[in-house]
């Protein structure tokens, strides 16, 4: 098998050089990037399946790079930081980061965490495809139709751009209604089975994902929260 590209974005040329050594040494093709503009070029070149991405770096930092990565691209990014506090972790985590490491973690760790995000991601492909085999090719409800072949949601007959995390939700509540998940479960299924990132990042994709296909997010039709529990796909077609 290929090795797995990963993307280093940081502007600390000794700290890009140590981490890409513990990185290749363990079999991994390691692509830097000096700042976010650089990144980006290097993300449309090379494709990568991970990305470690600096906070503090000129033109354009990571919390304003991040966005921008996320509308091309639903791979690991885990974000790298000597700033270690729990503001800049939950924003982190806000615009889609998988993980927030600080640049004083143990780099036998941080490759442990890469391996394990890349594990997790190839696994949650593989279920994904699994899934589609397994169940109709569309599921339709009132005013939500859902076709796992193209991975195309329609909310009232238009289509709704959802990104991979979002449509991965859905797709696990829907083909399964009134099942209750917890939030810990989901984040097994989707964000890890190691227990990486934090839960939070759960709650904030349901609630994006609302936004994108319930008429009304605070009064939700389909995904119901049951307070102290988890949440559930109510399906109403029955």
């Amino acid at each position: 098998m290929a090795s797995e590209r990963i993307l280093l974005v940081d502007d600390d040329a000794d700290m890009r050089e140590i981490l890409k050594l513990y990185l290749e040494k363990n079999g991994y093709a390691v692509f830097v990037a000096e700042d976010g503009i650089r990144a980006l070029a290097v993300i449309e070149d090379v494709n990568p399946e991970l990305i470690i991405l600096d906070v503090m770096m000129p033109n354009l930092d990571g919390f304003e790079l991040l966005p921008i990565i996320r509308k091309n691209t639903d791979v690991p990014v885990l974000m790298f930081s000597s700033i270690d506090d729990d503001m800049n972790k939950v924003l982190g985590l806000g615009i889609g980061a998988d993980d927030y490491l600080s640049k004083t973690t143990n780099m036998s760790v941080i490759v442990a965490k890469v391996k394990a995000h890349l594990r997790r991601n190839r696994s949650l492909t593989e279920k994904v495809r699994s899934i589609e085999k397994e169940k109709s090719t569309i599921l339709n409800y009132p005013g939500l139709e859902i076709n796992l072949t193209s991975a195309l949601v329609k909310v009232d007959g238009m289509i709704v751009k959802l990104s991979a995390k979002e449509y991965q939700l859905l797709c696990i509540l829907a083909q399964n209604p009134e099942r209750i998940y917890t939030v810990e479960k989901l984040f097994e299924l989707i964000w890890s089975e190691d227990g990486l990132g934090d839960y939070r990042t759960v709650m904030v994709h349901l609630s994006k994902l609302r936004k994108k296909i319930e008429n009304n997010p605070d009064d939700p039709q389909y995904i119901q929260t049951l307070r102290g529990i988890g949440y559930k796909f109510t399906d109403h077609a029955n």
